[in-house]
């Protein structure tokens, strides 16, 4: 199943996959976990079931031959899953610890972090577009989010921890698939386990920490089960389309156009959850979705200025050779010349 030599799925189709299970996700734990719905407020442990589920996917994919296995050093997959963990616990703890406000400002802040840390790794350099595509982004996506904002010490370095981890996590995932030749699905088969695990064990005492509740005490439904069973479901095709998206584009990219999902999560949530919808929200939406239209304009430019440049070069470097050899033959003896018409 590698989805980058065959042209399973097309680009539109990877980011139309991430955006509708990242949605139905979100909608499905928001009923899951309020209140009002099934009261199951044990997220980073939930966390640990969506990995669990992804990696017995993966499993049988290799058993029954439709992946293959690659490899990839045990140590690179411990210390990622610990930076991925990271940014999810320090998500959790981010979003309890300070105001909505701050909360969505944090989440906005990756966006220029994945840059700088991309010109930082990998020397990747941003053209004026692209820079003003992302802040109209982050500009709309934050004129209809953020409304108050609180901050203090213990959420302030929860924030700061779970932005760094979550802009590495999302850069490494293109720079494993590029130094191991792995595809997106091999890739999340390898580190979806170790990942598994860790949550599995950390996740209940985490929980307990952030809402004085057990795992143990949570009285399991058939509606509560479905719902879990239903979100599990949903987080194997989100985190598919996540590493397809990311190999094939770029973790800014993936940030960018992933702000279409704040998007559609604030227009559902007016349509099946009655919530408020003011003209501020609607003008956000409204920029954001600009900025992600101007952002993929400027990457379709960038793409073809860079084919132009190589095509250039491919061009000058044969009337190069085309020069050389015209010179090479002016400078053969006429005597030779003849003689090789006379052979031809």
């Amino acid at each position: 199943m590698d989805l980058e030599k065959k042209p399973v799925v097309s680009d539109v189709g990877a980011w139309a996959m991430n955006v509708v299970s990242s949605v139905g996700i979100i909608m499905a734990n928001k009923q899951l976990m309020s209140p009002n719905g099934y009261g199951f407020s044990f997220a980073t442990t939930l966390t640990g079931f969506h990995f669990t589920v992804t990696a017995l996917v993966g499993w049988v994919s290799n058993a029954t031959g439709l992946s293959a296995s690659k490899y990839v050093p045990f140590w690179e997959l411990f210390w990622f899953s610990i930076v991925a963990n990271l940014s999810i616990t320090g998500m959790n703890l981010s979003l309890m610890l300070n105001s909505v406000g701050f909360y969505q400002i944090s989440k906005l802040s990756i966006i220029p972090v994945v840059c700088f840390m991309e010109f930082l790794l990998h020397s990747k350099h941003y053209s004026q577009r692209l820079i003003v595509a992302v802040a109209v982004v982050a500009l709309g996506v934050g004129i209809c989010t953020v409304t108050d904002v609180d901050i203090n010490a213990k959420g302030l370095l929860c924030a700061c921890v779970a932005v760094f981890c979550t802009s590495l996590q999302q850069i490494t995932i293109g720079s494993f698939q590029k130094k191991y030749s792995i595809g997106s699905f091999e890739l999340l088969s390898k580190t979806a386990p170790v990942q598994a695990v860790s949550l599995i064990l950390v996740g209940p005492f985490a929980d307990y920490y952030l809402n004085n509740r057990s795992l143990l005490e949570y009285p399991f439904s058939s509606g509560a089960t479905a719902f879990i069973l239903l979100s599990c479901s949903l987080a194997v095709v989100c985190n598919m389309s996540q590493y397809l998206c990311i190999g094939r584009f770029s973790a800014t990219s993936f940030q960018v156009l992933g702000h279409m999902k704040t998007v559609c999560v604030l227009i559902l949530g007016w349509v099946l959850f009655d919530s408020v919808l003011t003209v501020k929200n609607i003008l956000g939406m409204l920029l954001a979705v600009l900025g992600m239209v101007v952002y993929s304009w400027a990457v379709e430019h960038e793409k073809q200025a860079k084919l132009a440049m190589h095509i250039s070069a491919e061009i000058k470097s044969e009337e190069e050779d085309i020069k050389l050899l015209k010179e090479k033959v002016n400078r053969l003896p006429v005597s030779d010349l003849e003689l090789g018409q006379t052979k031809s």
